[in-house]
């Protein structure tokens, strides 16, 4: 895609020039509703306070041909400003490149929740598809009225409508759509390009933001600078729950250049330079309450279980009592998970300015910029309207970027001082404000019968909700409770703010539920692949695991075979996936070494084959971290990891021969890409950890000290 010179996602974009582009051409503007069973957020962190409108599509085609694309999901890295438009064009019957995509622009594109969930292609997709198929659909009948054949008689290729029995009957898009404005919808139901005829959908394009990524052009929020912007640096709390008593500001006033804002709790300094306003912040003299939290990272497992929250029975069949009856053996276990932190590469910033009318614009990197407004107008108590939020590239989410608290930083601080302000948080803040993934504790009690089977299944989740734990094996009798989560949590159940990281619980409960299949698979003396095949009834999930199964090599044998290797299904974002691992475990550290992974998905029509792949590997490294390291360490409410001197990140030297397949199910819509392949990562190094020594590890992350403390006791 070839974005045009002051225009696209990236670059700020004037209404008046947003009205001057769409006042010529085809303008859809397309009506639709969720598809039955589709997914709605259930985090709606901003109260939103006004009816979204009843589209959630523009598309424009101008008098040059070229096709624009209106979206409130923002790029992030997942690749969709590729995505997106091969879908578009792929109904529309252009060349990729005459696509352009805007995005995350509160005034110009449509009311979007967020990007989030894997959502994007699997659920905006087929909006796109059928708004494409539409403008298409209008363009052709327009080519009729224009060339005097029916719309019968004509095709489309490259943008141009053909009659197909005279090659010199022809107009381009551009001609149909020049020198007036047209508004016009299809009456009836447009055919949508059949599965089988994709010439786009299916290839691997090259991602336009890739150059501007990798030679460092690429713009993010805390490189926007206005003229006269101040940098803002914040007085922070030491601890959370920690309550500001007093700040004297009086030896930072005196710095020149420097400008003090102290709105009740709310006190920060502000300068030109960042270094500056760094040295004033030094200056103030704040004091505070101590933290009332008592938690830390070792006792809060008891807390979670002891803490009163009522549970939800997510789902349930069958008699889990009268199973239990039937089994032969019982087996429980229980798993424990820490806090994680999302730690993207671009810390929380954003730009702050205030236009002569009131008018707030604030470029934030967040994943949800429409929540985002209505969050930053109740804040400084403006309609909606008069605040506008511009996304840039977005340098890493992972469902960390939802909440957007520097943006209403910002915000208060531009209208406060009257000139725009720039809030880029250290790496430092990154961590004390993070919401992170939370601690987990899952209980779980199966029962075998003397066939091998699985009769009974009692699952008891605290902390990680249910997203991941729905039962796909052939269970007659299982429930599964959940008590907390990610989100909706009251008051005193986590000691800091929790919220989504990349498929939120579905890596605790994942990792817990496959752990214990193969702790059964061990009790029932069966290769952990044969114990699964024998519980599985659903064919599709059956197909990826044999799949899987080939592309690694694995041969039948009982665990612990001593060779270290790994398995673990999944399903998540409506894809199944299926993961396979070889380790190697040094006895005298307990360090792990990945070797190997192999990955085979099932995510329907596949769009952007490179894209997806990328986003498998991507969740294979990432999910290294929250399996071998990354766990929040705090106490009393401080946060004690605050950079990278004691939080490890996954390394290159840990990265494992990495193997990728992607089946072909063209009978299946495309389903999620960019969060299914982390959920078994947990589980298939755990599997493999047991079949290589013999030894359950049950607590995550499994750092070199749990194994070898574990390899001990059992030795």
């Amino acid at each position: 895609m070839i974005v045009p010179e002051g225009w696209g996602f990236v670059e700020t974009i004037d209404r008046r020039d947003f009205l001057k582009l769409t006042s010529t051409g085809l303008l859809v503007a397309f009506a639709v509703k969720p598809a039955d069973g589709a997914l709605r957020p259930v985090w709606n962190f901003a109260e939103q306070q006004r009816t979204p409108p009843d589209f959630n599509a523009f598309l424009h085609i101008g008098a040059n041909g070229r096709v624009t694309l209106f979206v409130g999901k923002i790029e992030m890295g997942q690749g969709i400003i590729t995505g997106l438009p091969q879908i578009a064009a792929e109904q529309l019957n252009v060349p990729i490149d005459r696509v352009d995509c805007v995005m995350g622009d509160t005034d110009l594109c449509p009311f979007d929740n967020g990007t989030f969930g894997s959502l994007s292609v699997w659920r905006l997709g087929p909006v796109l598809h059928a708004a494409a198929a539409e403008a298409r659909a209008v363009l052709v009948q327009m080519a009729s009225e224009k060339l005097g054949v029916p719309v019968a008689e004509l095709t489309v290729k490259d943008g141009v409508v053909v009659s197909r029995t005279d090659a010199s009957k022809a107009v381009s898009y551009g001609d149909l759509a020049g020198g007036k404005k047209i508004e016009r919808r299809y009456e009836g139901q447009a055919a949508l390009a059949k599965v089988s005829e994709y010439t786009i959908i299916g290839k691997s394009y090259p991602r336009p933001d890739a150059r501007a990524k990798v030679t460092g052009k690429a713009t993010y929020a805390g490189d926007m600078v206005p003229k006269g912007a101040l940098h803002a640096r914040i007085v922070r709390p030491p601890a959370h729950g920690a309550k500001l008593t007093s700040a004297d500001t009086s030896a930072a006033e005196k710095v020149p250049g420097v400008r003090v804002v102290k709105d009740g709790d709310f006190v920060a300094v502000l300068h030109a330079h960042r270094d500056e306003a760094d040295q004033a912040l030094k200056l103030v003299k704040a004091t505070f309450t101590p933290s009332p939290s008592t938690l830390d990272h070792e006792n809060i497992f008891a807390h979670l279980e002891a803490v009163d929250v009522p549970r939800r029975q997510m789902e349930a069949a069958g008699d889990v009592a009268a199973g239990e009856k039937s089994a032969t053996q019982m087996i429980s276990a229980k798993y424990r998970k820490g806090y994680v932190a999302h730690s993207p590469m671009e810390t929380h910033s954003a730009v702050a300015s205030v236009a002569a009318d009131g008018k707030v614009t604030v470029w934030a990197g967040t994943q949800t910029p429409f929540p985002l407004q209505t969050l930053v107008a109740r804040a400084l108590k403006l309609a909606p309207e008069q605040v506008r939020i511009i996304t840039p590239f977005v340098g890493g989410g992972f469902g960390g970027k939802s909440a957007s608290q520097q943006a209403i930083e910002a915000a208060r601080l531009a209208v406060a001082v009257g000139t725009p302000v720039r809030v880029v948080w250290s790496r430092e803040e990154e961590f004390f404000f993070d919401t992170f993934d939370p601690a987990a504790v899952i209980s779980i009690r199966a029962g075998l019968d003397g066939a091998k089977r699985i009769v009974s299944w009692d699952n008891d989740i605290i902390g990680s909700g249910g997203r991941g734990a729905a039962m796909f094996y052939a269970v007659p009798n299982h429930r599964t409770m959940t008590k907390g989560g990610w989100n909706n949590n009251p008051a005193g159940m986590h000691p800091f703010a929790v919220g989504p990281w990349r498929a939120p619980g579905a890596n605790a409960n994942v990792w817990a539920r496959e752990s214990h299949i193969d702790t059964m698979a061990a009790a029932a003396g069966m290769d952990p692949v044969e114990f699964r095949l024998l519980n599985l009834k659903n064919p599709r999930m059956q197909r990826v695991l044999e799949v899987c199964a080939r592309k690694f090599g694995w041969t039948p044998k009982p665990g612990p075979s001593r060779r270290g290797f790994g398995v673990a299904l999944g399903e998540d974002a409506g894809t199944y996936v299926v993961n396979m691992a070889e380790v190697k475990v040094d006895p005298a550290t307990g360090a792990i070494r990945v070797v190997r992974v192999v990955c085979a998905q099932d995510m329907g029509v596949v769009v952007n084959p490179e894209g997806a792949t990328q986003q498998m590997e991507g969740c294979i490294m990432m999910g290294l971290g929250y399996v071998l390291a990354e766990e929040v360490r705090f106490r009393n409410g401080e946060v004690l990891d605050r950079n990278y001197g004691s939080y490890s990140l996954p390394k290159f030297s840990w990265m494992p021969k990495i193997e990728t397949v992607l089946l072909d199910n063209p009978d299946l819509p495309s389903q999620g890409g960019g969060e299914p392949a982390i959920v078994g990562m947990g589980a298939v190094i755990a599997n493999a950890v047991f079949d290589a020594t013999g030894v359950r590890i049950t607590q995550l992350p499994m750092t070199p000290a749990r194994v070898k403390a574990a390899l001990g006791k059992n030795g």
